[in-house]
């Protein structure tokens, strides 16, 4: 009986991070209506994060000289180097493209990663690809061709710059995740993100100060209502809601709960930014969804 509602509330925890990641897009988007660009939002973003990333390394790093695992200088590097690609490059292009296509389109072009973490893994890794895999990856870029090419009808040609710059953040999100594996046991799950995420809040604030123009403290009072939301609500709470949703019913089960992602920001981008996907886009998406699940799935079966 216990384990069944530790199941049950594993499931809860992840449906709720999983929305919670899924609102991001949608107020990145009604923060755009006050005429703040990309980096502004990423900044108000990361501002709002670094104090909570800040007490979290400072809680997880240990107390005096000794490291459990013989962390070197070189580790280190790395952690800069994962936390530049991985969220810093990640979060700035997802940002980008958001100021040229749909939300519920970002959110399906982004859902592809896992795909690329596989044909990275064979590319630098020599993992072999099975043929159902493969097969998966294939539905997987079939729904997005579905729905993208719908979307250029629809909206014109900015759509392919902003489907190329979420394509880009899907790109360094997983080389992130490739890379990133081998150092997550030596800092810790914990540790190793709020480091990262250090890194990418301090590349964010440096590219703003050599690249804009404009004065952060000039905007009305919504847009630092929506920062503070993006951080606080689809950053810092829903990254470690998803990381307990893991822990209690493993990674296979987080995969189903994960096919919510577009789903839920589709429903988002509907009630707030009155966006509406066409019928033949809305096939796409669960096209996308059912090759995502696939690859998942045939993931887990073969580390079994």
């Amino acid at each position: 009986m216990r384990s069944i509602s530790n199941l049950t509330f594993g499931f809860f925890l992840g449906i709720l991070g999983i929305v919670m990641f899924s609102s991001k897009a949608v107020m990145v988007k009604l923060a755009y209506a006050y005429e703040i660009d990309a980096i502004g939002i990423l900044l108000l973003r990361m501002a709002f994060s670094f104090p909570f990333y800040l007490v979290i390394a400072i809680i997880y790093t240990p107390k005096g000289s000794f490291e459990r695992h013989s962390i070197q200088i070189k580790d280190y590097l790395w952690v800069f180097f994962f936390g530049f690609v991985g969220y810093y490059l990640a979060s700035y292009f997802d940002f980008v493209g958001l100021s040229y296509i749909k939300a519920s389109l970002e959110r399906i072009i982004l859902f592809v990663y896992p795909t690329l973490v596989l044909l990275m893994n064979r590319l630098f890794l020599k993992i072999p690809i099975s043929k159902a895999q493969a097969l998966a990856i294939a539905i997987t870029y079939l729904g997005v061709v579905i729905t993208f090419w719908e979307e250029v009808a629809i909206s014109g040609r900015d759509t392919y710059l902003g489907g190329v710059f979420v394509l880009l953040s899907a790109i360094t999100y997983a080389s992130y995740l490739v890379g990133s594996g081998w150092m997550i046991p030596k800092f810790g799950v914990m540790r190793f993100t709020a480091y990262a995420m250090i890194v990418s809040c301090l590349c964010v604030f440096v590219h703003y100060a050599l690249t804009a123009n404009v004065d952060i403290f000039q905007y009305s009072w919504e847009v630092y209502l929506l920062g503070l939301l993006i951080a606080v609500f689809a950053t810092v709470i829903p990254s470690f809601l998803v990381s307990a949703s893991i822990k209690m019913i493993n990674a296979s089960n987080f995969a189903i709960v994960a096919g919510i992602g577009p789903i839920s920001t589709i429903i988002f981008a509907s009630i707030f930014l009155n966006e509406q996907l066409t019928v033949l886009q809305l096939i796409g998406a669960m096209v996308v969804i059912i090759g995502i699940l696939l690859v998942s799935r045939n993931r887990t079966s073969k580390i079994k």
